[in-house]
């Protein structure tokens, strides 16, 4: 379990550098004792049964797809298909953002919860493809099994259309950067507009949770797992994903965001078509 927590940690990691980005490295630690202080505001009719499960099964999807995730050698839990249960709890994320925007009966909460839902039939499929790339040049659905097949050469190197195009879903996934539109300031914050107080916390802590987690996931999956000189499987893991993560978060306030229906359509006339492609290319050379 020390390598979910050691996520945990670089998510707090990843919401201060993303403060030190605006010039405000405090700011996620202050907002977190102000929101824990804070009073818990409840729309009216709203259900709060509903808003707190979606509330709180975010961190734990994202909990979740940690246990698969490889430092090295050492993983939380080991099974021979750690990419579909990885993928699986991307449908846990979808429900549990949906469930917070309907559950307080808020207009604005709905339309974000609606639109992180679109927003995965624009993503997944190119994230879907992606995974099965790299898988089928492992010949393994295992994590591990899939960085130790990259001595010599990373899958990122051979692969890179499947690599960025994985990059991409990973801030989709997250609602993160050009893909924050569930939670838009044009829908004055979409699902988090009624969360408030500790719920709101919580909340925000499972996005950067999955943030961590799918840039974790993209070591062993792209760039070689825990491969490297000198320094132990498990360091040269950990500095990968920081250097992934730190790559996310930069790139939040540096792309715009993208509307949905442009997003659909980048989705379905170029990342798709593109994915496609490299596996194919993949599934010719190693077959």
């Amino acid at each position: 379990m020390v390598e979910v927590l050691v996520l945990g940690v670089l998510a707090v990691a990843a919401a201060s550098f993303g403060g030190a980005l605006a010039g405000r490295p405090a700011e996620p630690f202050r907002e977190a004792a102000r929101l824990l202080t804070t009073q818990r505001r409840v729309t009216a009719r709203a259900d709060v049964l509903l808003a707190r499960i979606g509330v709180v099964s975010l961190p734990v999807a994202a909990a979740l797809a940690a246990l698969v995730v490889p430092f090295g050698d050492r993983v939380a839990v080991g099974t021979r298909v750690g990419v579909v249960w990885f993928n699986a709890m991307e449908v846990v994320a979808w429900g549990s953002v949906w469930l917070a925007g309907w559950g307080v009966n808020s207009a604005f909460g709905l339309v974000g919860g609606y639109r992180f839902l679109v927003q995965g039939l624009a993503y997944e499929l190119p994230h879907m493809f992606a995974l099965v790339t790299a898988s089928l040049a492992a010949h393994s659905l295992d994590l591990r099994a899939i960085g130790h097949a990259q001595e010599g050469l990373w899958f990122a190197v051979w692969m890179p259309v499947a690599f960025a195009v994985y990059l991409v879903s990973a801030a989709a996934m997250a609602f993160w950067g050009p893909f924050d539109h569930p939670v838009g300031d044009d829908l004055a914050g979409g699902v988090l507009l009624e969360l408030s107080g500790p719920d709101r916390l919580v909340f925000l802590a499972g996005r950067y949770g999955l943030l961590a987690a799918a840039s974790a996931v993209a070591v062993p999956l792209f760039l070689g797992g825990g491969a490297g000189p000198l320094l132990p499987a498990w360091l040269w893991s950990l500095l990968k994903t920081c250097a992934v993560l730190a790559l996310l978060v930069w790139t939040r306030r540096r792309l715009p965001v993208l509307r949905m229906d442009r997003a659909m359509t980048v989705a379905w006339t170029v990342l798709i078509p593109a994915s496609v492609l490299q596996a194919l290319v993949v599934a010719i050379v190693v077959v």
